[in-house]
């Protein structure tokens, strides 16, 4: 077979013999993909975010806010509010004093 006259060849017309001859014979070794990992901070903004975030309703998320219990997470500026979505899901899941 030549390698020259495979290449050329559309891959939908070559056998199963054809395309593994030309990709053993290409010399090229198999590219292991890492996987990607995702170290971006995710951040929702105002109530409309964190309503989202949490899935409950404007006044909900205002008491949430207010509450501080997520206060580690958020960052206010003015009217401008940035949460961030990770550390907030942790914080809010955590519990302190109540029953036992």
């Amino acid at each position: 077979m030549n390698i020259e006259e495979l290449k050329q060849k559309p891959l939908w017309q070559m056998t199963g013999d054809e395309f593994l001859f030309l990709q053993q014979s290409s010399g090229q070794k198999e590219v292991q993909s890492s996987p990607l990992v995702d170290n971006s901070k995710k951040y929702v903004y105002g109530l409309k975010g964190l309503k989202t975030l949490f899935d409950c309703s404007i006044a909900t998320a205002n008491r949430i806010k207010a509450s501080g219990k997520i206060d580690k997470a958020i960052i206010q500026v003015g009217r401008k509010v940035i949460i961030d979505a990770d550390m907030a899901l942790e914080l809010a899941g955590r519990k302190n004093g109540g029953r036992k």
